[in-house]
């Protein structure tokens, strides 16, 4: 313990007290010597960074807990790795900056939930960075995170009917195999259609915003 509290910057007394709080893991016992490894230094790191983004203990114990009980990043990249989208690994600090004090036990849980986020090691993984880049210009604009995962939520309904559409049309109409090569043009035209009912919206009579 005096190692670890060495080499994290901190004292032996805050190392027992993180750990009597459910912070960091139990270390490995071999007798009555206790064997701390990276993954504690990590975790100590991590709650370093955190508190100095403002979060309070409580708030971190409460993350660590919807983190810990979320799906880990084989579970969710084992249902196929998305053919497009590009994962992003971060630390919990990391992800604290993107979101700017949005990052609550709440919203992670629903981020693990919906399998924007997972969990690999110490490391945070989110699924697609084109969603994370955008939820974060949303968070950064004033919206709150609650609102672009709940829109998000929404969003996935309307996708996944609009897919299911398109793979039916190009599997009927096209040789076996050639479907996924024909995806982009399902995607323009859905891009095509979305731009095109926003500017339908966006500029009805009455909106003054």
């Amino acid at each position: 313990m005096e190692e670890l509290a060495e080499e994290a910057g901190i004292t032996v007394r805050t190392v027992r007290f993180y750990r009597e709080r459910g912070l960091i893991p139990p270390p490995r016992r071999e007798g009555r010597i206790a064997w701390y490894d990276d993954d504690h230094l990590a975790r100590l790191r991590t709650i370093a960074a955190l508190l100095e983004r403002g979060h309070t203990l409580n708030g971190i114990a409460d993350l660590a807990t919807a983190f810990e009980s979320g799906r880990d990043v084989g579970e969710v990249l084992g249902l196929g790795e998305p053919t497009e989208e590009t994962p992003v690994r971060l630390s919990p600090g990391a992800l604290a900056d993107y979101f700017e004090g949005e990052v609550t036990a709440e919203n992670l849980a629903t981020a693990l939930e919906l399998g924007y986020l997972a969990k690999d090691g110490e490391e945070i993984v989110h699924i697609s960075r084109n969603l994370l880049d955008a939820s974060a210009a949303l968070v950064r604009e004033g919206i709150p995170l609650t609102a672009v995962m709940a829109a998000s939520r929404r969003v996935r309904t309307h996708a996944e009917a609009l897919a299911e559409l398109f793979v039916e049309v190009l599997r009927t109409h096209t040789p076996q195999g050639e479907a996924d090569r024909l995806r982009p043009l399902a995607k323009t035209i859905v891009a095509a259609e979305l731009s095109m009912a926003l500017d339908r919206l966006l500029r009805a009579p009455g909106d003054d915003r």
